[in-house]
């Protein structure tokens, strides 16, 4: 429909000069790891040729990819550096690992190939962690995915014995196998094995769940929900369901590709763009769609009611896809309450409701939808939909989610911040959360710094050019004046960099 944000006062037109030639950040960024040859561990036989194939063909569906085999833990964690840096400006960022991992008191450690463990509290020290990893994830600007194929069996049987009582307390299960994780919206993690159980080489070269899963990746226009599914069921067929494959995480409203040829659309998408977007999906793969939202995956269900919003497709039915979505709303769901609230606002096939509309925006809210909290904020800061204008409350549900990510409320709050409305928070604050919502991805920053530079203070100027200069990306004076070192610093954070013609 409209993006929610504040005017204090920012004009929204970004003007490139046509004199310049810009390239852009890469859209899809990997980073592969495959540890085999450990020095002091139990040596693995295909993880080498699983994460090289892997990498082929991340490289062949447009990403750019990093990869790292017998990494020591300094290499590693130099890597996870390294990448952290590049996937805030990549739309999906993906990790996969290949090689020992264990988990302990819910915690999963994954082995480089100098890990040396002579006793258990050895392993924190020797490890790098799947939070380590997921926090080199978690910049990407619409979707992180971490895959794990380090399910084998127990590298060190010698230092945890697993069927031991007294260890098995410690671990999330006593066969082996990696703990259940519980990773943030927006992130996919992906087991070869589910929770607790181990996975199997195979035969040849690579492992039933490598093999799946490259096949499965080089098919066009398979969402990222379905995708997973079908890596799932291959692997079942494939090891006479000794082997279940597993995913966690909560993904977002919007279909999410692996190949480059299929775009994943705006930063945040409107209902209309959705529903383009979800009919697509049911256009390449209506059975397994249909399939999921049977078995009562709700985010399923929100597709296919949004995929009858499309003006343009086949299914078009705005009445079947409010019951679609009121049945994923009555299944607790929050994104689909926030859907659904998109609808009855707008009156998009239906008659609007903007009653009921705000009251789902409310739930959405407190179930932590970031969206949702910047909405609230708006219609606060601007007595819509029947709120009375409050500042105080929209600032407060602004910074809230600003905290979840959402970069058009970190504009919002930098701009309060910047115009010293907010007691707690100065110019280096604003810049901060300027400079986080130009690497997020928000065109609402990227044109409010470029073309209503005079908005901001001298003071927020001078320190946004101090972040910019310590991630490298600025080389001038810092005296908070905007000039051309400046822009193309801002450019540059977004992720567009500008060469003379």
């Amino acid at each position: 429909m409209f993006r929610r944000l504040i005017a204090l006062p920012l004009c929204l037109l970004l003007l490139v000069s046509a004199a310049l030639a810009e390239t852009r950040a890469k859209d899809r960024v990997a980073l592969v790891f495959g540890m085999a040859n450990y020095q002091n561990v139990t040596a693995l036989r295909n993880t080498i040729s699983d994460a090289g194939a892997l990498a082929k063909t991340l490289e062949d569906i447009g990403f750019d990819v990093d990869v790292r085999m017998d990494a020591t833990k300094e290499e590693a964690l130099a890597a996870l550096d390294k990448f952290a840096f590049e996937a805030e400006t990549a739309d999906i960022a993906l990790i996969y690992f290949a090689g020992h991992g264990v988990s302990v008191q819910g915690t999963t450690f994954l082995f480089p190939v100098d890990a040396k463990i002579s006793e258990a509290r050895d392993i924190v020290t020797a490890s790098v962690t799947m939070d380590q990893m997921l926090a080199a994830l978690d910049g990407a600007r619409k979707m992180s995915i971490l895959i794990l194929d380090s399910c084998r069996n127990n590298p060190l049987p010698d230092v945890i014995d697993l069927r031991d009582p007294e260890v098995a307390k410690g671990l999330t299960t006593g066969k082996g196998g990696l703990a259940a994780p519980s990773p943030d919206r927006g992130t996919l993690v992906a087991y070869a094995a589910r929770d607790g159980e181990v996975a199997l080489d195979g035969r040849g070269a690579n492992s039933p769940f490598n093999i799946a899963l490259r096949a499965n990746m080089v098919k066009p226009n398979v969402e990222i929900g379905l995708l997973f599914r079908q890596v799932r069921d291959d692997v079942l067929a494939a090891t006479d369901n000794r082997q279940e494959p597993a995913t966690y995480g909560s993904l977002p409203g919007e279909p999410f590709y692996l190949t480059a040829d299929a775009s994943t659309g705006a930063a945040e998408p409107g209902v209309e763009d959705l529903a383009i977007a979800w009919q697509r999906v049911v256009d390449a793969d209506r059975a397994s769609l249909e399939k999921s939202a049977a078995a009562g995956d709700t985010r399923s269900i929100v597709g296919l009611a949004l995929a009858k919003l499309d003006r343009q497709g086949t299914d078009y039915d705005p009445q079947a896809a409010q019951a679609l979505l009121e049945k994923a709303v009555a299944a607790g769901d929050p994104d689909a309450k926030y859907r659904l609230a998109k609808v009855l606002e707008g009156g998009i096939g239906v008659d609007p409701d903007p009653a009921r509309a705000l009251k789902l925006y409310e739930e959405a809210a407190e179930a932590k939808i970031p969206a949702a909290l910047n909405d609230m904020g708006y219609f606060h800061f601007t007595g819509e939909l029947g709120l009375p204008v409050d500042r105080d409350a929209a600032l407060a549900l602004f910074r809230e989610a600003a905290a979840q990510g959402h970069t058009e409320a970190m504009f919002n709050v930098a701009s309060f911040a910047a115009n010293g409305l907010v007691p707690d928070l100065g110019p280096k604050d604003a810049a901060d959360l300027l400079y986080r919502a130009l690497r997020g991805g928000s065109e609402l920053a990227l044109d409010g710094l470029l073309n209503n530079a005079d908005k901001f203070p001298k003071e927020t100027w001078a320190d946004l050019q101090a972040t910019l200069a310590e991630k490298g990306l600025y080389d001038g004076k810092v005296d908070g004046s905007f000039g051309p070192g400046t822009r193309r610093a801002i450019l540059a954070a977004y992720g567009i960099f500008e060469t003379e013609n």
